[in-house]
């Protein structure tokens, strides 16, 4: 008798989690899904190898009191860095080394970007990396990357994407006490800090931008009105949490949580 009615406040509590969103259905990739999530999965891991190498770099610069003042890695300063001569010789090799090795990582970077941008306008991903692409902040990488990491946007439900990413608060209650602390992060760590990536675009009003108009371009009206309608959203959520005096970091990431359901919405639209 115990038993069958341990299994029935099982049975209901699955129900209600199930009711709520808070569980997600599994579902396998197929072999092309995990071919572009590995292809994605490789530049986000040379995209650390560059930042890691342009760190080096840097500093080693930085020990020998070489500072560049202007904005770094753009063409300005890497003709600057072909200017630096140095009278050791062993600190030539070690500099000349410390270059190579970033140009050759961001060489490998810009081809894995290349056949990103060729992946995504291919089926079955075009028609949700192009919705994605309408909403602010949300580049080609960005929206093949949120596609082939969360693969069937149908499994879910908007207030379910939150808790899988773990970008919901993390919660210590006992009694009438309730105590929430920081995000669980949980999940999928990529998705996740692309999307925090992606709010931080959402600080300033909608703009006209040129970059943003050719990423729409094709697009249905009705999927550019929902993108618009979430960005003014997103901004207005913004402005409200720093109103109330919250961090900037705590408010970008509860902007992730709500621009994950905005997300959700345009890739499952009819």
């Amino acid at each position: 008798m115990t038993r069958v009615k341990t299994d029935r406040r099982d049975a209901e509590r699955l129900a209600r989690l199930l009711r709520l969103g808070e569980l997600v259905a599994v579902r396998v990739p197929e072999a092309h899904e995990e071919a572009a999530r590995d292809l994605v999965r490789a530049r986000e891991d040379t995209r650390g190898e560059l930042m890691r190498a342009r760190h080096r770099l840097s500093k080693l610069l930085l020990r020998h009191g070489l500072v560049y003042d202007a904005s770094a890695w753009t063409l300005a300063h890497d003709a600057w860095l072909r200017r630096q001569r140095f009278a050791s010789r062993p600190l030539a090799l070690a500099f000349d080394e410390s270059y190579a090795a970033m140009l050759q990582t961001k060489t490998r970077r810009d081809a894995l970007d290349r056949a990103i941008v060729e992946l995504a306008a291919e089926p079955p991903f075009a028609e949700t990396v192009g919705r994605l692409c309408c909403l602010r902040g949300v580049s080609t990488l960005t929206a093949l990357a949120l596609t082939v990491e969360l693969g069937d946007w149908t499994r879910f439900r908007p207030q379910s994407l939150g808790p899988f990413l773990g970008l919901t608060p993390s919660e210590d209650s006992t009694g009438e006490r309730r105590r929430l602390g920081g995000i669980t992060k949980t999940g999928n760590t990529h998705a996740r800090r692309l999307l925090v990536e992606a709010a931080w675009h959402q600080r300033r009003p909608l703009r006209a931008s040129a970059t943003l108009e050719k990423r729409r371009q094709g697009q249905p009206a009705a999927v550019r009105t929902r993108a618009d309608q979430s960005a003014h959203r997103l901004h207005q959520r913004w402005q409200a949490l720093e109103r109330r005096g919250k961090r900037r970091t705590v408010v970008a990431v509860a902007v992730a949580r709500e621009l994950a359901g905005h997300c959700w919405a345009l890739a499952t639209m009819e």
